[in-house]
């Protein structure tokens, strides 16, 4: 019989043990950010952290990411594989990315990025988590196997640079969980967990029992024809009219989406002509569209393109509609949730879990993980201001960067040292979707929509 309650001990003193290491990484990288696919010197301090307890590290995984594993050695390793022998693998995730906010105390000035996701405290969880589980030791004392996965490009943008690496074929998908998937890193794996930054929680407190909505990414250019706006607007074709009349289309389609389904749709402009004084014959515009099933995403997906047509056959425009594999949606597991709460309420304290599930409608490509093994993402308090804006920052650094690593390493104590459980989530694993089926999915949201009623 495994003490587990000893080596959760152990866990802790090590992080405890760590903390200086474990706070400098996440200022280091709060102080250096950087985008999607470009997380070079990111990955180097969570590469150097891995190496410093002792991991080989592979690196360049989907193009910036990384990753270190440790397995178990102790005698009862058998217990941690299933009939085909396979061993029990738990992977632990951390975003290297930051997002765009020239507004942001700590912006880059250059580049406007910064991290006011929290991503720096996602990476104090995974690299404390390996202080945690592998500079104690007690790795060695359990079945089965942790990966420790530096992710690359949670942040949806910088969209024209990743269409350049898709272009090149260095990536197919423009996520970098979705890429790991493509590139087989989660094959082997049985579950998944990580943990992300709740908007306007200064207190100390968790919430992992949720689920998220997934989306589409979408493009929309108009092309109309130039004339003088002022004298000879009849000449022109006003592709801007298009977009105008493509987006009340979208609007009035909004109270056929059924409730449950939590659909979101939000265009904006992002070109809107080229002089006032010039008919637009050039529009441009992004948008999601999200929803909590892949289903109700198809269909409102649908809707919205039809309506976005239906601006260029008004005026009489041409119209391109190009569609991108979004992130789908998220839905934890049972098991993961339950484990990682009863040991947030040893570490932080008996009312610090929020317990009743909660539907967020925005989405992460933690959800892709999510639809392929058994997955957990809690939101963890100790920040203030909302996430994504100027007011975002740590506002209690032993709970955004230390007490998540405990809990988190110590679910992990509890799941491999635990028969049953790795049980329960080998059998919610078999009732996902294969790799294969998956990237079928979001293969299939990939499209292009042209439409002309300009004549010439």
């Amino acid at each position: 019989m495994t003490d587990t309650a000893a080596l959760k001990r152990r866990v802790r003193e090590a992080i405890d043990e760590n903390d200086e290491a474990i706070r400098s990484l996440a200022e280091s990288v709060h102080a250096e950010p950087e985008l999607g696919y470009k997380e070079t010197e990111t990955t180097k301090k969570v590469a150097a952290e891995f190496r410093g307890v002792g991991l080989d590290v592979e690196t360049e995984l989907a193009v910036t990411g990384a990753r270190a594993r440790a397995s178990g050695t102790s005698d009862d390793q058998g217990d941690a594989e299933d009939e085909t022998g396979d061993e029990f693998v738990f992977a632990l995730l951390g975003e290297l990315d930051a997002l765009v906010n020239p507004g942001h105390p700590a912006a880059n000035p250059e580049t406007g990025a910064c991290h006011a996701c929290g991503h720096e405290a996602q990476l104090a969880n995974l690299v404390g988590a390996a202080y945690g589980l592998v500079a104690s030791g007690v790795v060695d004392d359990l079945p089965g196997a942790v990966e420790f996965i530096a992710v690359p490009a949670e942040e949806y943008l910088d969209l024209e640079y990743r269409r350049g690496l898709l272009d090149e074929g260095e990536i197919e998908f423009f996520g970098g969980k979705q890429e790991l998937i493509r590139q087989g890193y989660f094959d082997h794996i049985d579950c998944a967990a990580m943990i992300h930054a709740a908007s306007e929680t200064p207190e100390r407190e968790v919430s992992s029992d949720f689920s998220s909505n997934g989306f589409v990414g979408k493009t929309v250019q108009y092309e109309g024809r130039e004339s003088h706006a002022g004298g000879a607007p009849e000449e022109g074709v006003n592709a801007l009219n298009a977009a105008m009349t493509g987006m009340n289309a979208v609007n009035a389609n909004r109270e056929t989406f059924p409730d449950e389904e939590h659909v979101r749709v939000h265009p904006i402009v992002t070109k809107g002509g080229d002089g006032v004084n010039v008919v637009p014959a050039d529009v441009r515009m992004e948008s999601y569209v999200r929803a909590k099933s892949v289903d109700a995403i198809e269909d409102a997906n649908a809707t919205t393109n039809r309506a976005l047509e239906s601006g260029a056959m008004a005026v009489g425009a041409n119209v391109t509609i190009e569609d991108f594999p979004g992130y789908l949606p998220l839905r934890t597991d049972e098991t993961l949730v339950a484990a990682f709460d009863d040991n947030a309420r040893e570490v932080i304290g008996e009312d610090a879990v929020f317990g009743e599930h909660q539907h967020v409608t925005g989405s992460t490509d933690m959800g892709d993980v999510s639809q392929i093994v058994p997955s957990v993402h809690p939101w963890t308090g100790g920040f203030e201001g909302s996430a994504h804006s100027t007011e975002f920052g740590v506002a209690d650094e032993e709970m955004a960067y230390l007490l998540p690593a405990k809990v988190t390493a110590s679910m992990v104590v509890d799941i491999l040292a635990d028969p049953e459980k790795r049980e329960a989530i080998r059998e919610a694993k078999a009732g996902k979707r294969s790799t294969e089926a998956y990237l079928e999915i979001v293969r299939g949201m990939r499209n292009t929509r042209e439409a002309s009623y300009m004549g010439e």
